[in-house]
């Protein structure tokens, strides 16, 4: 008997899929908690560095402008190239991620889906 979900809090699902993997079992074991701390580690440090930067260039553009507009070349100030290094830091940040995945986050969580029969 499938259970249909109903809008107030005093109900929810009832039906579990025998072949479904526990999830909050996978939620609360070892090698998960391991794995979100893992990411964590990456992601806030640079997620926080990616926001000083940007909002260093913010303030800069603001309150320097002088500093901004100075030329480096005929057409070419400082605004605009620490503008265009905003990309450049966004690639950079999305190819270490990526390859810090491939090493450290890919291979672990393959193991926890074939310890979980989910696999396939």
């Amino acid at each position: 008997m499938k259970t249909m979900p109903s809008f107030s809090r005093e109900h929810d699902f009832t039906e579990v899929d025998e072949g479904a993997p526990d999830f909050s079992a996978i939620a609360q074991s070892a090698e998960f908690v391991q794995l979100r701390k893992r990411i964590r580690r990456f992601v806030i440090p640079v997620t926080l560095l990616f926001l000083v930067w940007y909002l260093s260039y913010v303030v800069l553009a603001a309150y320097v402008p002088e500093f901004m507009s100075h030329r480096i070349s005929d057409n070419i100030t400082v605004g605009l190239l620490l503008g265009l290094s905003q990309f450049v830091s966004t690639v950079v940040i999305m190819l270490v991620y990526v390859r810090f995945a491939k090493r450290r986050i890919d291979p672990q969580t393959a193991q926890l889906r074939n310890q979980a029969g989910a696999g396939r």
